[in-house]
């Protein structure tokens, strides 16, 4: 944030300014981008339209680095947002520190939209047109697990870059030393990732798929969102991204409220914080490696339950703990323990599971379901559920959360009414694994069928009773017309 902004609203900016970019930012730059990659799918090819989504995101973090940070004081119009602030009051104070400080806020949110349109969308749909769902259930939990190896490095490097500014001499700027080098880094990687699509489109023979893509005239915005809102399975899909969001996002706020009256220490806080990624992390491992048996065990629509289905039980002992603590403090002192410190445990547990569960089976069912579809439709619902749903799922939460803070007065009291409505989103996002599920069996069952048919049309030699070849493009061939007491 800018650290030359003066006064007391000034000051609070960084802490207000988050729930404004979430939903009046972040998600109106996500549906624009949705509507312009779905107008750019009908003109452009794949390998075009790839480049064309990627380049800018690669140009505006080099830009950031070495030109806007550089130059924040000269574009930042702080004397006009102080203006503003002195004339309209606090209540504006969000919205102006957006202005104030522009620039790190469209860092912020392209930042928030490259996970979704080059992971989720580029990467993800890549995978998914060169991919069976066979070869999915084997690959995709190795793909989460080296996001989550590169996650690692990641750390390290900002941290690397963290602590060289400490060695800096006075009157240097080491934030925008380090944020040169880190953005270089986004750069070449990014370049890097441009070269590999490159170099497996010219020189790795890929797969082709047997489902041929249905002939569709190139639509307009407005008619691809009414295709895509037609369709039962984009429509499930969707609620699946959306449930996740919302659900996460009101059991963490929850969590997190109670961690910080458990833990009020800034270091006790740290301390239980760097524990609970260290178990985050070793337990997305250990479901990494379980989640292909899952798979290949127990089938896509039992691996897409059970996300919803940890969340749920998990959220029942944690609201529970919250709403029934009293009474059961007697029985949990016997343990040492006291109904908050419960709760902070049991919500940990819930993160952790929740979210490894996310990483090796949500993630991996939510990209397999895309593959079966015809290729109109999985460009143009991937890009609506991956960058629009995402942002749509965390704002959501975050909707719901004011709405109950307004009514009852703060999160505390809201606890028993979060409870509930996340029983109601859970509920919705089964029911929608569910149906997907059917649909998600039928559309394969129905692509296996074509294989045949294209099998069965392929002529066949066999050997004639004069000993020549002939081919034969018939599937109901005698058996004695190549018997060998035949030849």
């Amino acid at each position: 944030m800018d650290k030359r902004c003066v006064g007391g609203y000034s000051k609070r900016s960084s802490a207000e300014i988050i729930p404004f970019l979430k939903t009046w930012v972040n998600l109106p730059m996500a549906i624009g981008f949705m509507v312009l990659y779905t107008k750019l799918s009908n003109v452009l090819s794949k390998k075009a339209l790839f480049y064309t989504v990627i380049l800018p995101f690669i140009a505006f973090f080099g830009a950031f680095g070495f030109l806007l940070y550089p130059l924040s004081n000269y574009v930042h119009p702080t004397a006009l947002a102080d203006k503003l602030l002195a004339l309209l009051g606090p209540r504006f104070l969000g919205p102006l520190a957006i202005m104030r400080i522009w620039s790190f806020c469209l860092f912020y949110v392209m930042a928030e939209l490259w996970g979704s349109v080059v992971v989720s969308v580029l990467f993800w749909g890549f995978a998914n047109q060169i991919t069976t769902v066979e070869e999915a259930k084997k690959f995709y939990p190795l793909f989460g697990l080296g996001a989550n190896v590169a996650l690692i490095f990641s750390g390290r490097t900002v941290k690397y870059f963290s602590n060289m500014r400490k060695h800096l001499g006075p009157g240097v700027d080491g934030w925008a030393i380090s944020l040169k080098y880190m953005m270089s880094i986004v750069v070449v990687m990014g370049l890097a990732i441009c070269g590999l699509y490159w170099w497996v489109n010219t020189y790795v023979p890929l797969p082709t798929r047997s489902k041929k893509k249905k002939e569709k005239p190139n639509m307009t915005t407005m008619e691809s969102l009414k295709f895509l809102a037609s369709s039962p399975y984009i429509r499930d899909l969707a609620t699946l991204v959306v449930a996740y969001g919302i659900s996460i996002n009101l059991v963490e706020v929850t969590w997190k409220s109670k961690l910080k009256a458990q833990f009020p220490s800034p270091n006790e806080y740290s301390s239980f914080m760097g524990d609970f990624s260290t178990a985050t992390g070793i337990a997305t491992f250990t479901m990494m490696l379980l989640s292909q048996w899952i798979f290949n065990k127990y089938g896509w629509g039992v691996a897409a339950k059970i996300t919803p289905t940890v969340l749920l039980l998990s959220g029942v002992g944690f609201f529970s703990l919250i709403l029934f603590g009293d009474p059961l403090a007697p029985g949990l002192m016997k343990f040492g323990i006291t109904p908050l410190l419960a709760a902070v445990y049991v919500g940990a547990m819930q993160n952790i599971f929740s979210k490894s569960a996310k990483y090796s089976l949500f993630d991996p069912c939510k990209e397999m379901a895309y593959i079966p579809l015809d290729e109109d439709t999985k460009v143009k619902g991937k890009a609506a559920i991956d960058v629009v749903c995402n942002p749509l799922g965390k704002s959501g939460g975050a909707l719901i959360q004011q709405f109950m803070i307004l009514t009852f007065g703060s999160l505390a009291n809201s606890t028993p009414y979060l409870g509930g409505v996340l029983l109601v989103i859970v509920g919705a996002w089964l029911g929608a694994a569910r149906s997907l599920d059917k649909q998600f069996t039928a559309l394969r069952q129905e692509e296996e069928l074509e294989k045949e048919m294209e099998r069965a049309a392929v002529k066949i030699p066999i050997v004639s009773t004069n000993g020549s070849l002939e081919s034969d493009s018939s599937t109901n061939t005698s058996t004695e017309t190549s018997s060998p007491q035949n030849v």
